[in-house]
């Protein structure tokens, strides 16, 4: 029987460890290099005793507690304390700065911060500087020598499990309203200020149940996920860490995204959660490295491809193989498929959901086609975020799906795609102004999103406002489908189109390195490095005829013209890249100024 009415992940975490209890709940590598795992019961011990530790410390529902650190189990410890005692957690990506740090701690009034390491540390104490209003750090890290104004988690929990206040829990979870916040999410803002986003107890419990009724029979099953998205980002938050809460599954964390593969060979996870970058790098990671394998091996994974084409409708309308396919399908998984997966650390997955941006068709299909059925989804930060996902019926490459149960969808009159559900925000905290702006007078979400709904209701996104380029000519052009197209040649591992405000569209191109290498070297090219490398003509000529082949599709209006070859990949770290890996459009047409510039001659 529960304890409590399932109002908050709070309550139904404490309900799940009295149904699971001395299960494995989650999986971390410990510093001999091990992977250990910690049941229900041992990290709700943990909880409790910080949420005490909370309490004693003056924390009060509603009160605002900051979050700063890289995915690990702790991460869940701390903000499950934060919610169980009715407080609001503020999370911040592990990579923000000083300054990124200081407004969120500032704006939303935080009180308290926990933090993952010394870096992170070290960034909050110079910001609270000019914080007067925060107190306790709490770093989850151990310190060599002790830090004024900082609790190491061994010791915060020390002192919780030592106060007599454990019936404090009890009256701190059970008064929480279901519409009272949970955190507040800083959107990174690509100008002025983020905003922080509000999300209650009633949207985080209403959009786990919503993603669970996409399928109960898939997440009815004994998974286990594998945790490397932020989870300071909404869609790990919710999808990887409170549905799989929901469902009493297993989640390991990855030691990071650089040993994300040896990850995922180590616990060859059953239910992943991730972005369309990760299923790019994937797929043009195996292309290039065909690129070079034998003849006979090529001819034999070109023959796979081609069954893997062919077993689209069966995957995606959820039938069933029979006949001569049924048995040529099974000879192409057990020769190449089989081999693929076991390589990836992905023989066990029987689902996968990508999200936080548009995953191109070919990259959909390239995985739905050796069988791993990958659910395309769609939502925001704004909706929490999960507002369309295919399903296991019906799976549409190039689609976001259906919406998800109690969702009302519309698209305006000027192609925004307008929602309406029980996972929408409360508002933006402290600017009534900005979330007056966001609804329409009916109440609908403002996406900025513009696209499309078909006959079964699926939506296809075909642009973002705010991303959308006008020509010199007057012709409305979204660049995002064009850079998901060009990304479906092999040699492609990164692309911006440039064109606003420009009489013809462009692009920045970032090669796929591996495979242009192995085809260079193949073609009897000589190259001191990637700067003399992308300068060659005969590469010039390929990319040009693998641009042209990708825009085949297009209208005259919306071919790439000319390009631009790039020697370094773009990331987080360089600045071109959001934590969830999307392009910062600005960024790059300021940083690669005078290479656009050189594809614009002054006539």
């Amino acid at each position: 029987m529960s304890l409590y009415k399932e109002t908050s992940m709070g309550a139904i975490f404490q309900n799940r460890v009295r149904e699971y209890g001395d299960k494995t709940l989650v999986i971390f590598k410990n510093n001999t290099g091990a992977w250990e795992e910690i049941s229900w019961n041992k990290l709700n011990e943990m909880v409790l005793d910080l949420a005490k530790f909370l309490i004693a410390r003056g924390v009060q529902p509603g009160d605002k507690v900051g979050l700063f650190s890289p995915n690990r189990y702790e991460w869940w410890v701390a903000d499950l304390a934060i919610i169980t005692v009715g407080a609001v957690n503020v999370p911040m990506y592990a990579t923000n700065s000083t300054e990124e740090c200081r407004y969120i701690l500032d704006n939303s009034d935080a009180i308290k911060c926990f933090v993952g390491e010394q870096e992170h540390m070290d960034k909050i104490l110079k910001a609270k500087e000019r914080l007067p209003n925060l107190g306790d750090v709490i770093i989850f890290n151990d310190l060599e020598q002790p830090v004024a104004g900082v609790v190491t988690l061994k010791n915060a929990i020390k002192e919780g499990r030592a106060a007599a206040n454990g019936e404090e829990i009890d009256k701190r979870i059970i008064p929480i309203k279901i519409d009272d916040v949970a955190t507040i999410i800083y959107t990174s803002g690509t100008t002025g200020n983020p905003k922080g986003v509000m999300l209650t107890h009633n949207n985080f419990v209403s959009n786990v149940n919503q993603i669970y009724a996409v399928d109960p029979v898939e997440f009815g099953g004994d998974h286990t996920f594998l945790s490397f998205l932020p989870l300071a980002h909404s869609l790990e938050r919710t999808v990887g860490y409170y549905l799989a809460i929901f469902t009493g599954k297993k989640v390991a964390f990855a030691e990071s995204t650089e040993k994300l593969l040896e990850n995922f060979t180590d616990i060859r996870p059953t239910f992943l959660v991730s972005v369309p970058r990760i299923y790019e790098k994937v797929h043009s990671g195996l292309l290039a490295k065909m690129s070079t394998a034998s003849p006979i091996a090529k001819t034999l994974f070109n023959w796979a491809m081609g069954v893997a084409r062919e077993n689209l409708p069966y995957i995606c309308q959820g039938r069933p193989r029979t006949g001569f396919f049924a048995l040529k399908y099974g000879l192409a998984d057990k020769l190449i498929f089989s081999k693929i997966k076991k390589t990836l650390g992905m023989d066990r997955l029987s689902g996968a959901i990508s999200g936080g941006g548009p995953l191109s068709v070919s990259d959909a299909e390239f995985f739905l086609g050796m069988g791993i059925r990958l659910f395309e989804g769609f939502g925001l930060t704004e909706t929490t975020p999960v507002t369309h996902t295919n399903t296991p019926k019906l799976i549409k490459a190039g689609t976001v799906g259906p919406a998800v149960k109690d969702t009302i969808v519309k698209i305006g009159e000027d192609g925004e795609i307008l929602i309406k559900g029980p996972q929408v925000m409360k508002g933006y905290y402290k600017n009534e102004a900005a979330t007056k702006e966001a609804f329409t007078d009916d109440g609908f979400f403002r996406t900025g999103d513009i696209g499309e709904i078909d006959k079964d209701g699926y939506l296809k996104i075909t642009g973002r406002i705010k991303d959308i380029m006008v020509t010199s000519g007057g012709k409305n052009i979204s660049p995002q489908n064009i850079e998901n197209s060009l990304l479906g040649s092999a040699f492609i591992e990164q692309a911006a189109v440039i064109g606003d405000n420009r009489k013809y569209l462009s692009a920045l191109v970032v090669p796929a390195f591996a495979a242009l290498e192995r085809w260079a070297k193949e073609k009897g090219i000589s190259f001191t490095g990637r700067n003399d490398l992308i300068k060659n003509p005969d590469v010039l000529k390929l990319y040009e005829q693998e641009i042209e082949a990708q825009m085949k599709d297009y209208a005259r209006v919306e071919q790439i013209r000319k390009f631009r070859l790039l020697e370094k990949e773009w990331s987080q770290d360089t600045g071109e890249m959001t934590p969830t890996l999307k392009l910062k459009r600005k960024v790059i047409q300021k940083k690669y100024e005078s290479e656009i510039e050189v594809m614009y001659p002054k006539e």
